[in-house]
């Protein structure tokens, strides 16, 4: 459903964008959903691994994909997903609206970051079989999560967008390709130095923005284990660790109350303060003021 040519992304005047990932600052995957009209596009050759994945579908209409001559068609219903490597170029017909997409462009220097951890060779990003309207309960979930993060931009967006996408090109490895098939480690054990350093890293830059490449660095890991065994040792992600952290300290500026609400999500690295009220009522069931409110 994408036209791609030299690295722009052009689409039909019948396609319209709906939101995007463009200037949030995700460099391991980027994302636009969009609602698609009736429309025929000619060959285009996708520089990325894409992902199409049907957020309101329906059922009525059809998409007709060819690729090296061979047509393949299926009902766009919702949790419908297409996918496309890198590299093979392919014509796309639509026959009715099709209310809301969900992209997702995997670059292919993802795929070498996943390389070494499943052992397979540099050309990764190509290997990723063609699929019609298939249905995947992993990858639909993923894709609706970083959607959720897509609508509502938190401090923490980036990372875990970052663990998603690596979470999503295992997946399409492991189901979607002709590489041999992964055996998993034995232990995700993180010995407690590796651990300490990772942890007095997140305390002491708190207040500045932090990747899961920079964390998995300290640890000595990839990014995709390092994931893996920070949320077997803590119980939860390297994301939702931060977050708390984040919304201890908020809670600690509201309870002295002499921080306005603005700067307490700022200082939570919020974009906004209704993002920040949002995420907070959703951790702990009651509005930053009301918290304050019940403190005095």
């Amino acid at each position: 459903m994408e036209l791609h040519t030299l690295g722009v992304r052009k689409y039909p005047p019948t396609s319209a964008l709906l939101a995007s990932s463009a200037g949030l600052g995700w460099s391991t995957l980027s994302v636009e959903l969009r609602s698609h009209g009736i429309s025929e596009a000619a060959t285009v050759v996708p520089q990325h691994v894409e992902v199409c994945l049907v957020v309101d579908g329906n059922e009525d209409g059809l998409v007709r994909r060819t690729e090296a001559g061979v047509r393949q068609d299926a009902a766009p219903k919702t949790g419908a997903i297409w996918l496309s490597p890198a590299g093979v170029g392919k014509e796309i017909m639509i026959t009715a609206p099709i209310p809301r997409t969900m992209h997702l462009y995997l670059p292919t220097a993802l795929f070498d970051r996943l390389k070494d951890d499943f052992n397979l060779p540099v050309a990764t990003a190509y290997s990723i079989h063609h699929a019609v309207g298939v249905g995947d309960e992993v990858i639909d979930q993923i894709g609706r999560s970083i959607l959720s993060e897509l609508e509502d931009v938190t401090s923490t967006s980036r990372m875990y967008v970052e663990t998603a996408s690596l979470a999503l090109g295992a997946r399409l490895l492991r189901k979607y390709s002709g590489a041999p098939e992964y055996a998993e480690p034995s232990s995700y054990y993180i010995d407690q130095t590796r651990m300490r350093r990772v942890l007095d890293y997140i305390s002491a830059n708190i207040a500045g923005e932090m990747t899961l490449e920079t964390l998995a660095g300290i640890a000595g890991y990839s990014a995709f284990h390092f994931a893996r065994k920070f949320t077997l040792a803590m119980g939860i992600s390297p994301r939702r660790y931060i977050s708390q952290r984040l919304l201890e300290n908020a809670m600690a500026e509201l309870a002295v109350g002499k921080t306005s609400l603005a700067e307490v999500a700022l200082n939570a690295q919020f974009s906004s303060q209704a993002s920040f009220t949002r995420a907070f009522r959703r951790a702990t069931g009651m509005t930053p003021k009301d918290y304050q409110r019940r403190r005095r």
